[in-house]
């Protein structure tokens, strides 16, 4: 296929010595410069298929700092690091450096590695457009990218950041495209980045292998039955099963079936994007090596994951979209290997069930688990909900239901101070001669000080000669607190009262406060 003896002997020692069709016919239309869009089952061998003439295209030239010559976008940080070992591997005999860009890692290392220069930058498109903007790194050198698991990186959002990376890249750049599906959004892309493509199609889009025997399995539409049914299949696959994954379509529910197996005696551990990302490195590790035999994942697993000894895959959850089972049930049945995959399903999944076979072009075999018994979930009281519950002690979300805590509150206190005649809802209407007192009661106690003022009669009161300026400043100074309460008194309180012509027990006591007066220095002669 027109690849030096450096890369074959790399790979002979990885134990390949035949190559797969997306290899034998996507390598020679790389070699030869041409954009290619690569079309295969997952576990036919695409990284290989785009790392192996990508060495050999490279080791004619030499890496500049900040400058790389190859660019590698993948959807995940685990695919990436995939792709990083697998680099690794067939350029050990060559001379090539390249760099891993992902996000949940530390950046100075990244950054040494891209001051000395690199060849090929491997990463996902977060981490790499946050050091493009930092001033880090150049792309005005990049001669070949390649964008794995094309339709992953749409259903993840990333199209937005793959077409603005793709405005920074060279025109007359080689750009590879890999998939194993490829939706009419994909189609579009293609059309715009990429020139006279050459299409590698080597099975239909979203077919599965004959060796993976599938099934569905038939349950009752309940929570914990699903969990029950899950251990059922583990234990009855127990003979055949080497490791196994587990596919759930939310995160939370990872974490609850993960707990669930292990508490009933199973080997299992969950892997997920709220993870960090050492802990999701270690526990791929531990999966890879054997030490673990049941992985607990979301679809970011799904995806390019290479594992070569799994046995098993197991669906708890029905994917919502028809092209994530292909990608689940490829994590088995790889490198031609038999495999077995099981899916869970309820009344509530058919339209998922049919969207799936449609997509796959088979019919799957369906067998019935209906013994088993329901029960019923028990939920927290709704105040202890967690961080999304919306009474907790407030009344609701906007706070608007204060007056409905239980007693013991500060409503409650309040009531119960108040007059027992008026705060007891079932009260027979009193008289009239008696309302006045009643209502007089609870207004005694919390009624402001200038409303009590201003009851009183008023008495007339003779105008004196106004205090000199710097009097009566020093008296606003020290007496500004009472004002605020006061508001309306304020011209009032700038006036000296006589104190032989007010009764001094209807003055506050704020008002007979002595004044300090300062006396003014003497001046100069």
């Amino acid at each position: 296929m027109g690849l030096c003896p450096e890369i074959l002997k790399a790979v002979a020692d990885s134990g390949y010595t035949t190559p797969t069709p997306i290899q034998a016919q996507g390598i020679p239309v790389v070699l030869q410069r041409r954009d290619l869009i690569g079309i295969a089952q997952t576990g036919t061998g695409k990284t290989a298929s785009f790392t192996l003439p990508m060495i050999e295209i490279l080791s004619r030239g030499r890496s500049k700092a900040r400058m790389p010559r190859a660019l590698v976008l993948e959807p995940t940080r685990e695919l990436a690091d995939q792709v990083s070992e697998n680099f690794d591997r067939y350029s050990k005999y060559s001379k090539l450096s390249h760099a891993l860009l992902i996000g949940g890692t530390a950046m100075d290392e990244q950054i040494k590695k891209l001051d000395r220069g690199v060849d090929v930058l491997i990463a996902t498109p977060g981490r790499l457009m946050d050091h493009f903007n930092r001033g880090r790194l150049l792309l005005s050198q990049v001669n070949i990218l390649v964008i794995d698991e094309a339709d992953r990186m749409l259903d993840m959002g990333f199209i937005p950041d793959v077409e603005e990376i793709c405005k920074k890249l060279p025109f007359t750049r080689q750009t590879l495209f890999y998939s194993a599906t490829m939706p009419p959004e994909i189609q579009r892309l293609t059309d715009q980045f990429l020139h006279n493509a050459v299409r590698v199609e080597v099975s239909r889009p979203a077919t599965t292998a004959t060796n993976i025997t599938q099934e569905v399995v038939e349950i009752p539409a309940n929570d914990w039955a699903k969990r029950e049914a899950l251990r059922r299949l583990i234990r009855e696959a127990e003979p055949t099963l080497n490791n196994a994954i587990v596919f759930c379509n939310r995160k939370r529910d990872v974490d609850v079936v993960a707990k669930s197996l292990v508490k009933h005696g199973f080997d299992a551990a969950p892997i997920h994007g709220d993870l960090d990302q050492s802990l999701r490195t270690k526990t791929l590790d531990r999966f890879r090596a054997g030490e673990l035999k049941i992985l607990v994942a979301s679809d970011v697993a799904a995806r390019g994951l290479d594992v070569p000894a799994v046995s098993h895959v197991f669906n708890f959850d029905v994917p919502i979209h028809a092209d994530d089972y292909v990608h689940r049930i490829g994590r088995t049945g790889r490198a031609g290997r038999s495999g077995a995959a099981y899916m869970l399903a309820s009344h509530r999944d058919g339209k998922y069930i049919e969207a799936i076979e449609k997509i796959t072009g088979n019919k799957l075999a369906r067998r019935e688990m209906m013994d088993i018994e329901v029960r019923e979930e028990r939920k927290p009281p709704r105040g202890e909900q967690g961080r999304g519950g919306r009474d907790r002690g407030r009344g609701g979300r906007d706070g608007k239901q204060r007056d409905r805590r239980p007693p013991g509150g500060k409503f409650h206190d309040q009531v119960a101070s108040m007059d027992p005649v008026e705060a007891a809802p079932d009260a027979t209407p009193q008289p009239a001669s008696l309302e006045a007192p009643r209502a007089e009661a609870p207004r005694a106690v919390e009624r402001p000080r200038e409303q009590h003022r201003q009851e009183q009669p008023r008495q007339e009161q003779p105008r004196q000669e106004q205090r000199p300026r710097n009097e009566s400043r020093s008296e606003n100074r020290g007496d500004r607190g009472e004002k605020r309460e006061r508001g309306s008194q304020r011209q009032h309180n700038e006036q000296a009262v006589k104190p032989e012509a007010v009764d001094r027990s209807q003055l506050p006591a704020f008002l007979l406060r002595p004044v300090p007066v300062k006396k003014p220095e003497p001046q100069p002669e």
